[in-house]
């Protein structure tokens, strides 16, 4: 039985693996709670923090890989398929959010990581919101990229237009990325994650994280309420969030924006000020919220 359940193991990682490397990241495998896990892995720098980078929905951790590969260097990094996900195996049923929350913390048990910051673009900042919530002492820091969820993506056909209007503001090279882990992930799972999405309390969730939060907008997103609103939600209570915006940018800023992203979360973890961002974009950046429990910027 146990050479049977190997055999067809191996059969689907032979499957799901690509002859050609996505990116200079190290490609592994591993096997949690019976699931094979896909992911990559830099380079661990010595005694370096770790970062783990959470993909959004129906995708991948293929388009995290631009902005992870440009803080494989200073930060232990790793970037998996959650379960159901891109090249990994399917759990049992279909995983909703708290599902995948705690099937992150146990990849993490697997790989022996007792504490990260986690990075999040779209859906996996809920993922992060949900591990904070049950798992607030292995949660360094928490850096949400275009968080999506809750009734502004409601009702589905709102969320089809808003996520067609962004597929024009996106990268052509996206598509070569997203089409075939949106055709993996498959049409009935897209509708039960939706769902499992779109009444997610992530607004509430964000504002009880106890740990320094920065939140990266892009002026261009459809999925998201314009970061004028979020201001003025966000001013209403004290918390420990930073909230930035890179102008230009739309929802995949992982994949569009890579070197403004990585700068911002080399700040970020630094605590140092949000400053005008090199890159090939010429992206400005300017800082809308700093929470009063967040750390002030370290001038010196």
């Amino acid at each position: 039985m146990v050479k049977n359940a190997e055999k067809a193991s191996y059969r689907h990682r032979a499957r799901m693996h690509p002859r050609t490397p996505a990116s200079g990241l190290a490609e592994r495998w591993t096997m949690v709670d019976g699931v094979d896990i896909f992911y990559r892995e830099s380079a661990n720098p010595p005694d370096a923090r770790v970062i783990t980078h959470l993909h959004g929905f129906g995708l991948s951790g293929r388009y995290l890989l631009p902005t992870a590969e440009l803080l494989a260097d200073e930060f232990h990094t790793l970037v998996p398929d959650l379960p159901g996900f891109g090249r990994s195996g399917k759990a049992g049923v279909a995983l909703d959010i708290p599902d995948l929350a705690h099937a992150a913390a146990r990849f993490l048990d697997d790989r022996g990581i007792e504490k990260t910051s986690l990075v999040g673009n779209s859906m996996g900042c809920p993922v992060i919101l949900e591990f904070a919530h049950h798992f607030p002492e292995r949660l360094e820091r928490a850096i949400l990229v275009s968080p999506a969820g809750g009734i502004h993506n409601q009702p589905l056909r709102r969320a089809i237009g808003q996520l067609s209007k962004d597929g024009g503001r996106e990268p052509i090279k996206m598509i070569s990325v997203a089409t075939p882990d949106y055709l993996r992930f498959g049409v009935p799972s897209t509708f039960k994650m939706f769902k499992a999405l779109t009444q997610y309390p992530t607004l509430q969730r964000l504002m009880e994280l106890k740990v320094p939060t920065l939140v990266v907008l892009g002026t261009r997103d459809p999925l998201l309420p314009h970061p004028t609103r979020v201001q003025e939600v966000a001013a209403q209570d004290p918390n420990h969030v930073l909230i930035v915006v890179l102008e230009g940018a739309a929802h995949a800023i992982n994949f569009s924006h890579p070197h403004e992203l990585a700068h911002l979360i080399r700040l970020f973890m630094d605590d140092k000020p949000i400053v005008d961002v090199p890159g090939p974009h010429g992206a400005k950046v300017f800082e809308i919220h700093r929470g009063e429990h967040h750390p002030p910027a370290q001038t010196g």
